[in-house]
């Protein structure tokens, strides 16, 4: 705060706000005509929110076709994943960053949740088990990427249900091995896993993943559930990100969620955003939310099974108990040998 907070500025702007043009330097270093328009810009995973939940969603029968933006949410899923949604008026949610006015979308504020680790949770429990190089081979040998192997394989072995999402029926997994960001703010929570057994096929591998996948899914429920108890009214998911690519993780968010996702047309949804703050800063649309309309297509809606509602019920209180439970042997551990010999007794 020194000097008037002479190291960061003390000037605000919106973003997409015109901030100046390209110096001859940078023009010629980018490729670009001098003075070509510079819009203020954002940070990477808002710019994804710009560029995938201001669709126009005209034709495709969703709930959010006749609402204020304030009805969506956007899901940038990579490494980690972040949970955007804007409001009219400041709500405040617990474990969830924000309300910042002006942070993404000029006049709404913004709140921010997120998982740590969603990719990368992925990744670690492919490459800890036994039978990951048997993934590796085969998944080479048939031309597929691994999650697409693990996604075929999971359709062969649910000959025996009506559902691949059921296979996991006693299987459960909690997926804050770097803590949890939203909506718990607790960086001290863990990874758990239930119901493992000495199997150690390539079987037992894509069950697991299954299982990784849905706690993923159940995670942004539960931000979803703290989001809405604040005040926020969300209906429609928008998602983008290296993690919508996959059609298994995406279908498994729509129905745990019970909302209907939508994919845009262009998989580089954060290149969008940034366009659409070089064309509101160069006037060639008048407002962000115009740009977003109109630099956006759908490409693909998913929408959520009803017939595993009450299977998901299930699961996402057993997914709420994994943490009660993880909270209560913490307490045990902390509270001395005695109380615990008194439990177990």
């Amino acid at each position: 705060m020194e000097n008037n907070y002479y190291k960061i500025g003390s000037q605000t702007c919106c973003p997409g706000r015109l901030v100046g043009g390209l110096t001859p330097e940078a023009a010629a270093d980018l490729g670009l005509k001098e003075g070509t328009a510079v819009g203020a810009s954002l940070i990477d995973a808002h710019a994804g929110g710009l560029g995938v939940m201001g669709a126009d969603v005209s034709g495709h029968h969703l709930p959010c076709e006749n609402q204020p933006i304030t009805s969506r949410m956007a899901v940038i899923c990579g490494t980690s994943s972040c949970h955007m949604a804007v409001s009219s008026r400041a709500l405040f949610v617990p474990g969830v960053w924000g309300p910042y006015l002006s942070a993404m979308l000029p006049d709404l504020w913004l709140n921010e949740g997120g998982q740590s680790v969603t990719g990368r949770l992925v990744d670690h429990v492919l490459r800890g088990h036994a039978a990951y190089t048997q993934l590796k081979d085969q998944a080479e040998e048939s031309g597929k990427h691994m999650y697409s192997y693990l996604n075929f394989h999971l359709e062969t072995l649910a000959r025996v249900t009506t559902h691949v999402e059921q296979l996991t029926a006693d299987l459960h997994v909690w997926p804050d091995f770097h803590g949890n960001r939203s909506p718990l703010a607790d960086q001290t929570s863990r990874g758990m896993i239930v119901g493992l057994t000495l199997s150690q096929t390539l079987d037992d591998l894509a069950l697991l993943y299954l299982a990784t996948l849905q706690a993923i899914a159940l995670g942004t429920r539960h931000i979803i559930d703290a989001m809405r108890e604040a005040g926020h009214d969300i209906t429609t998911l928008f998602m983008c990100g290296g993690l919508s690519k996959n059609s298994l993780f995406v279908q498994l968010h729509a129905n745990t969620t019970g909302l209907p996702v939508v994919l845009t047309e262009e998989k580089e949804a954060v290149l969008i955003g940034a366009a659409v703050l070089g064309a509101c800063a160069s006037s060639d649309y008048s407002s962000i939310q115009e740009a977003m309309r109109k630099m956006t297509k759908i490409g693909r809606v998913v929408r959520p099974n009803p017939e595993l509602e009450s299977f998901y019920r299930k699961k996402y209180a057993v997914f709420l108990k994994l943490y009660d439970h993880q909270k209560e042997y913490v307490k045990l551990m902390n509270d001395g040998h005695l109380e615990a010999t008194a439990v177990y007794n």
